[in-house]
């Protein structure tokens, strides 16, 4: 029986995320701006949430109709047997979101939704599931147009970018799928030298060596579906052992990282054990604007400093280009992708930008810059 779902991601990856799903055999794929609905079974919402490196989470969709009024929306909760989904004993929280909304709160539309969940279990069986909103065990979407009431519940739990891998993070670091779509939108595949020479925690570094290594980004975190009512146990395990047996021994890779900070660069080696990948990367400090190419040609690509990293915009104007020197003068032959959300950038570095892809971090705009070195000089 085909379910229908929808999976967040970070504005921009919209594109490879329909790749993914695509690939690991998802119908009715339909873009929107922040994610993607589609189509599947429970088996496609196993392996979506083991195997995505872009989602953000895969919520099931379990209610969409009109509304007028909060009663409206408390009414189409109520109906739903949400005893047949998971136990009373479980936590919940319900999270909203909205565009064009009329309600003058969504608040108190949270507050109903949440409402009728326990009045339909103690009706049930003379309980109500208690709120957690820290760590829930079952989290409950919705998502209000200007008619439209849409209901969701979090077959994920917690978020698809934590890993379970990565303990130490930076200032502000970044988040696991959008490193993840980020290397696709390079166009990187395993195989081929990639740099990160402002690697901070290691973010890119790891998710590059699972995407080498054919490791599946989910192999080391568990997921809400696990308590749910009609969870198939048997078919998780095939599926968790699949993906195993699909890995590649940890070996020596052409992947670099490298950092000023030597805290940063024992967060990155730190988070690279904890993943069972130190022996597949090379790590050295160093500065940015001294270090020289590892291979004649490859990927480059950086976080480059900025909002919460770096709060000085006179250093970032001093720093632009020196990088664009070093760049032009020992980086012939790669192409380098720079992500920031100082949009001035371009301007100070001094080099011919061959593509922009805007990308959010978060709530930050930010975008990708593409610059395709040539050897000999590559300025305006």
């Amino acid at each position: 029986m085909s379910e229908q779902f929808f999976s967040p991601c970070p504005r921009g990856l919209e594109t490879p995320l329909c790749k993914e799903l695509t690939e690991l055999g998802a119908t009715g794929i339909k873009a929107v701006d922040g994610g993607v609905h589609f189509a599947g079974d429970w088996v496609l919402c196993y392996r979506v949430n083991l195997h995505s490196r872009t989602a953000s989470r895969v919520l099931w969709r379990v209610a969409s109709t009109g509304y007028r009024t909060e009663q409206d929306i408390y009414n189409t909760a109520f109906a739903l047997p949400w005893g047949n989904w998971f136990d009373v004993s479980h936590t919940i929280r319900v999270n909203m979101a909205a565009i064009k909304c009329p309600l003058k709160s969504l608040d108190f539309a949270t507050l109903k939704i949440k409402d009728a969940i326990c009045d339909k279990f103690r009706q049930l069986c003379g309980e109500r599931p208690s709120v957690d909103t820290h760590e829930p065990d079952m989290r409950i979407h919705a998502f209000l147009e200007e008619s439209r009431f849409t209901l969701y519940l979090d077959t994920s739990g917690d978020a698809l970018f934590k890993r379970g891998v990565r303990q130490y993070t930076n200032i502000a670091p970044l988040r696991e799928n959008l490193a993840a779509g980020i290397l696709h939108l390079t166009g990187w595949k395993p195989g081929t030298p990639l740099l990160d020479p402002m690697c901070g925690s290691g973010t890119f570094l790891i998710e590059a060596a699972q995407m080498s290594l054919n490791i599946a980004p989910g192999i080391s975190r568990h997921f809400a579906f696990e308590k749910m009512k009609n969870f198939n146990a048997k078919k998780w395990q095939e599926i968790r052992n699949q993906a195993i047996a699909a890995q590649k021994p940890v070996t020596p890779l052409p992947i670099f990282g490298s950092d000023l900070y030597g805290d940063e660069l024992k967060a990155a080696r730190i988070n690279l054990e904890n993943a069972g990948l130190l022996d597949a990367v090379t790590l050295k400090q160093a500065n940015v604007l001294e270090i020289s190419a590892p291979a004649g040609q490859g990927v480059l690509v950086a976080n480059l400093p900025y909002g919460e990293r770096m709060g000085d915009l006179a250093d970032l104007e001093v720093l632009y280009p020196q990088l664009g020197d070093a760049l032009k003068q020992k980086f012939g032959g790669w192409n380098a992708y720079l992500f920031t959300s100082d949009l001035r950038m371009p301007k100070f570095i001094r080099l011919s930008v061959s593509r922009r892809t805007p990308l959010f971090n978060g709530a930050i705009e930010c975008r990708l810059f593409e610059y395709k070195m040539v050897v000999g000089g590559n300025r305006k």
